[in-house]
């Protein structure tokens, strides 16, 4: 039985995100950007030695001991520090607080498409100025008058890293309004705007556990900024819902973050993948810009996106690929181990008809 139409007409409908394929079959899964490695020993042990009568408790909605160890690691009081259910709920509650404006909010076209569905969620006007035909942002076009700003640093899907003097351009220019740098991959090889906060009160600077330190299950992000901008997210937070991080998360997160040696360990193994699936795909034909995340951006010249998506599929090797205007030829491509991507390599080599040792 169909609903009413005039129910309909009272009923919130939007576009959701689509997320990445999440198969249940054993694969070689390269599509959600996903770290390849468990995450620090630390969090197993806490997990394991997690007293099962705590379960029944609320978890402490402040959820101090995180927020007290991320300011620790990144040098600010712990006023600066905004916790939630990973990034996605941080950048959900900064759309909800720092965009309010009849003025537009500026994000690029090409970018986390997230952002589209939150804007439309919430009601908030927006325009995407189109990257350069090099899939670069052009500061110029966030000069205009606007009511708030938003970008990935690196870009999502691009990979693409601009230096700090970019960001602060921009911030120079958008004294008025919120500034958000979402740094969800910026621990693969750039420096964090985080070093931009004492002279930029309109920053927030978010980040996320789901990729660097390998707790995309756990759901933990995290927002940086002045102590008066993250009360804001507070109060917005407290005033939908209190508790929203759970206790494991909690109390794995804390351990993930004091085991810097085994975080740097694993971000430079996947750099240094990285940087060598970049001569691998360079000697198969493959064009990408240049990547600082945890993942290439890559399009073949003779093959269609499609095409090689597809195949790759038949053989249980899952990339993300879009039909999307000006990226349908291109296919994301996550940092697996060295051992996944040998397999990727051997299939697309057998695809593509090219000759090559991958047993380096």
């Amino acid at each position: 039985m169909k609903l009413n139409v005039d129910l309909l007409k009272n009923i919130r409908q939007v576009e959701p995100y689509v997320p990445g394929e999440q198969p249940q079959n054993k694969v070689v899964k390269l599509n959600t950007n996903e770290n390849p490695y468990p995450p620090a020993p630390g969090v197993q042990k806490v997990l394991r030695e997690l007293a099962y009568d705590r379960l029944r408790l609320y978890p402490d909605p402040a959820a101090k001991d995180l927020v007290d160890v991320l300011a620790d690691y990144y040098h600010v009081g712990s006023n600066q520090v905004f916790v939630g259910v990973g990034s996605d709920d941080v950048l959900a509650m900064c759309f909800l607080t720092f965009f309010n404006s009849e003025r537009p909010i500026l994000f690029p076209d090409i970018t986390y498409s997230f952002y589209k569905v939150w804007a439309k969620l919430y009601g908030i006007s927006y325009e995407c100025p189109k990257l350069d035909r090099e899939f670069r942002i052009q500061r110029e076009d966030y000069y205009s008058d606007n009511g708030g700003i938003i970008f990935p640093n690196p870009n999502a899907p691009t990979a693409i890293y601009e230096d700090l003097e970019f960001i602060e351009d921009i911030l120079d220019h958008n004294q008025d309004v919120a500034v958000i740098v979402d740094e969800a991959y910026i621990d693969f090889g750039g420096r964090s705007a985080l070093e931009l906060l004492p002279k930029h009160q309109n920053l927030i600077v978010v980040q996320t556990f789901s990729k660097a330190r390998s707790m995309a299950g756990m759901r933990v992000g995290y927002a940086i900024g002045s102590p008066e901008l993250i009360k804001c997210l507070n109060d917005v937070k407290y005033s939908f819902n209190s508790y929203t991080l759970n206790l494991p998360s909690l109390v794995s997160g804390v351990e993930a973050v004091k085991d810097g040696e085994y975080f740097e360990k694993t971000t430079a193994k996947i750099m240094d993948t990285r940087e060598w699936a970049k001569e691998e795909l360079h000697h198969l034909g493959f064009q990408f810009p240049d990547s600082k995340a945890n993942f290439i951006f890559a399009a073949h010249p003779d093959y269609s996106g499609e095409e090689l998506f597809r195949a790759l599929k038949r053989e249980n090797i899952y990339v993300r690929h879009w039909d999307s205007e000006r990226i349908e030829q291109y296919l994301r491509i996550t940092m697996g181990t060295r051992e996944e991507m040998k397999i990727l390599f051997e299939s697309l080599k057998r695809y593509i008809g090219k000759q090559g040792d991958y047993n380096q």
